[in-house]
């Protein structure tokens, strides 16, 4: 992490308050801190390694997981927040870009960047090191964020529960349960619980989402009088065993095969299924590797961004590291030709970029030919 830009934008004390908590951390579904160091211009966290990538990441390639995938997922996620909030800890930040997998499937929480520890936390803090003196201040992702932040009450353990509900709809749908086109429009549909669950949800899954996605946080399984009994044994995990939660098989890892694009402090990240020729064409660079990525990987919630009789070419997520942070976003080339580029959090697009001579069409046949770089710049993206 940049020392300088930790100071830019005053990030010290969390910075601070992560090293501090992931040292006084002991459990299976937390991803462990080994070491720290620094040297003039960065500080180093050497963290355990997650193969598997992101829990975001599987949702992806999958498209949606089945209620027993989502099931053990979130059983795995229970198991370590209830740690968490024994240990009088707030999480701040739960969502599947902040779930990894460890190699052999099992979930890791990450990202203590949010974290705030409560009146009666066992976690042993120094004074110089706190992320905000109100636990209802708003940190983390939009579409994740509690009513009762939004309405700046006193926060609770039921934040992370809310969290825990949004993550277990996109688990099972492929998308967050209050999408829209605008942060704005996100947070009024938060306040108005304005949320549709899909049909397909057995009653179960339902039940155990509208609970956890109650308006009132004390209502919230787990936050109650009950504590985590009331959320362990609540139908939707009926056939969980919660005391050999590690022991049990995952399921299966969706791995992509494709390579890293570097470009300058950028990482851009292709899932490299095989192209329609059976061709998977990849080529280094100038030190860049990119690779093509099939229509097979296309999933319909990207139809939306098309217009009437336009069809996709190539679809690749790219994957931007930035100093602190690592956000991904959705390239689709379409035989317009046109390169829409879409936030896939939020589901907007943040640009087009149309090719300047509309009459040279793309065909299935010249995919072999292309390659998709993705520069990011202050300005914008340039391809």
């Amino acid at each position: 992490m940049d020392k300088k830009f930790i100071t830019m934008e005053n990030r010290t004390a969390y910075v601070k308050l992560e090293r501090i908590v992931l040292d006084q951390l002991d459990h299976p579904g937390i991803m462990r801190l080994y070491f720290t160091f620094q040297d003039n211009f960065s500080l180093y966290m050497a963290l355990e390694p997650c193969e598997g990538g992101e829990l975001f990441d599987q949702i992806n390639r999958k498209g949606r997981l089945s209620e027993d995938e989502a099931r053990f997922y979130a059983a795995e996620v229970v198991d370590a927040l209830e740690y968490i909030h024994n240990m009088g800890l707030m999480h701040r930040d739960i969502k599947p870009e902040n779930l990894l997998l460890i190699k052999d499937g099992h979930i890791k929480i990450a990202d203590f960047g949010s974290v705030k520890p409560m009146q009666d936390s066992r976690i042993t803090v120094l004074p110089n090191a706190s992320s905000d003196d109100k636990a209802c201040t708003f940190v983390g992702t939009a579409t994740y964020v509690p009513p009762e932040v939004l309405n700046s009450s006193p926060a609770t353990f039921g934040n992370d529960l809310w969290a825990l509900g949004c993550t277990l709809y996109q688990m099972l749908s492929g998308t967050s349960p209050f999408k829209d086109t605008s942060e704005w429009l996100i947070f009024q549909r938060i306040i108005a619980r304005d949320i549709r669950l899909p049909d397909y949800f057995s009653e179960e899954a339902r039940d155990l989402i509208e609970k956890l996605l109650d308006l009132d946080p004390s209502r919230r399984p787990g936050a109650g009088p009950d504590g985590y009994a009331a959320l362990k044994t609540h139908p939707f995990f009926r056939r969980i065993e919660w005391s050999n939660l590690r022991t049990q098989t995952p399921p299966e890892l969706v791995l992509e095969t494709g390579g890293w694009i570097k470009e300058g402090d950028d990482r851009s990240d292709s899932s490299a299924n095989p192209t329609p020729t059976g061709n998977g064409s990849a080529r280094q660079n100038d030190g860049s590797i990119t690779r093509l990525t099939s229509i097979e990987s296309f999933d319909s919630r990207w139809q939306q961004f098309l217009e009437p009789g336009e069809s996709v070419l190539l679809i690749s997520m790219v994957k931007k590291v930035q100093k602190l942070t690592s956000k991904k976003v959705q390239l689709i080339l379409t035989n317009k030709p046109k390169l829409i580029y879409v936030d896939p959090a939020k589901l907007v697009v943040k640009a087009n970029i149309i090719w300047s001579d509309n009459s040279d069409d793309l065909s299935t046949p010249s995919l072999k030919s292309i390659t998709l770089q993705a520069l990011h710049t202050k300005k914008g993206i340039l391809v």
